[in-house]
């Protein structure tokens, strides 16, 4: 999920507290409830003890100044919440504080819930050996109270929540300052500043993320080095050409008979091929970077590749005295792979191997199973590469001493190392048996 972590927090944190309020309410009543009914029960134990002391089984008042103080009472407090009852012995009954209530006789002591006149009654019985004195209260008296000390109880809880939700939100603000701090860090970065944050700075949960971050940016500014140095190398590699076009040009434009113009467009037209081999080298290696669009995987046949390239610059091969030929493996040679870009990584080991080729020389392309390892080898009899340059060929633009008078760019090699990387295959230079330099791209086994 992509919603925000503290406000996530916040509300599942606000929602148990609700949820735990709401059930500090419930069992607040519940608790009051219970309680309040045995309240009740001994006020109503307390009110029939009272009227048993003050009436007769004869109906007379023990003491009559009660009766006469009843109507200031009422004027007081209002009307009574109880009914009291005296009854006789037999059944008859002696005095009701409530002509309209009719409660059921009792010869049994006790509280019992009763219903009178169409309500629910709570009904506490006292046995006397003169007579039966009875107190009685509605249930819904009993449940007003509870509702309206419920109802007391809302408030307080809602303030609570108010202010647990506020203490929490500011606690979470404290408590995940860190990750604003190290988010504040990161965004401080940029392409022109990478240095890496201090882990010491951080909480110790925080050392794994602000490490790969670190990581990253690393990675990111070796690329946008990377990318700078191309820019730069591609830059001063065109210069050349352009600069050999610009002369080229001028010498066609003075020339002055047909046999110098025609030297002058010579040399224009392999000026222009130089200059869009280059050009388009560039543009190979561009396509081979880290954002690159993945592989399309295919069958391939490397016997079938071998061949396509020989065909392709078997004109070439003709043309400079080179006896190029493919040397197809005795079983079928077959690997998953992209076509467009195996075509690439085959084009530029053979142009390499014409180009450093002497005239009258041999380059041969064969194909090999090695320990269930298929692979493809680009063979020639040129001066071949010094064991302490193996290694540097292939960077970008970088030229062997024993080969700096070709007009090769000095990509070719760097281009098959970044095809052969994309398909997990290794690259490896060696002597061939004839003299020169045979190139071995080893696929994974199948």
């Amino acid at each position: 999920m992509t919603g925000s972590i503290r406000r996530r927090v916040i509300l599942w944190a606000m929602g148990a507290l609700a949820l735990g309020a709401s059930l500090l309410v419930a069992g607040a009543w519940w608790v009051m409830s219970h309680e309040m009914g045995e309240v009740f029960e001994d006020n109503l134990k307390q009110v029939a003890l009272a009227v048993a002391n003050h009436h007769g089984t004869s109906g007379t008042l023990r003491q009559p100044r009660l009766a006469q103080a009843l109507p200031r009472v009422y004027e007081e407090y209002g009307k009574f919440e109880f009914v009291t009852q005296v009854w006789a012995r037999d059944g008859v009954r002696i005095h009701t504080s409530d002509e309209s209530v009719s409660l059921p006789f009792l010869t049994r002591s006790g509280l019992s819930t009763v219903t009178a006149n169409g309500e629910q009654w709570y009904l506490y019985t006292i046995v006397l050996e003169d007579g039966i004195v009875q107190a009685a209260q509605l249930a819904t008296e009993r449940a007003a109270l509870a509702r309206e000390t419920t109802s007391i109880m809302i408030v307080p809880a809602l303030v609570l929540l108010a202010v647990l939700a506020g203490l929490l939100a500011y606690s979470l603000q404290r408590a995940l300052a860190p990750l604003s701090q190290a988010a504040r860090d990161v965004t401080s970065r940029n392409l022109q500043s990478l240095d890496p944050i201090p882990l010491d700075s951080h909480p110790p949960e925080l050392h794994l993320l602000v490490g790969a971050i670190n990581d990253l940016m690393a990675r990111l500014g070796a690329a946008m080095a990377q990318q700078r140095q191309f820019v730069a190398d591609a830059a001063h590699e065109l210069r050349t050409p352009i600069a050999a076009l610009r002369l080229q040009l001028q010498l066609l434009e003075r020339a002055n008979g047909p046999a110098q113009r025609e030297t002058a467009q010579a040399e224009l037209a392999a000026g222009i091929a130089r200059a869009q081999h280059l050009v388009e080298q560039l543009l190979q290696l561009s396509r081979l970077g880290p954002d690159a669009p993945p592989l399309r995987l295919d069958e391939l046949s490397l016997d079938d590749l071998a061949r396509a390239v020989v065909s392709q610059f078997s004109a070439r091969a003709e043309q400079r005295g080179v006896d190029l030929g493919a040397v197809p493996c005795g079983a079928d040679v077959r690997i998953r792979g992209d076509s467009q870009q195996l075509t690439i990584l085959a084009n530029n080991l053979v142009d390499n191997a014409l180009r450093h080729t002497p005239p009258g020389g041999r380059v041969d392309v064969a194909t090999a199973i090695d320990a269930g390892q298929p692979s493809l080898q680009v063979s020639d009899t040129g001066p071949g590469i010094a064991g302490e340059e193996r290694d540097r060929v292939f960077d970008r633009f970088y030229r062997s001493a024993d080969t700096s008078g070709t007009s090769g760019s000095g990509l070719g090699l760097a281009i098959v190392k970044a095809v052969a990387q994309r398909h997990q295959a290794t690259v490896t230079l060696s002597d061939a048996p004839e003299g020169g330099l045979r190139v071995t791209v080893a696929f994974p086994a199948a």
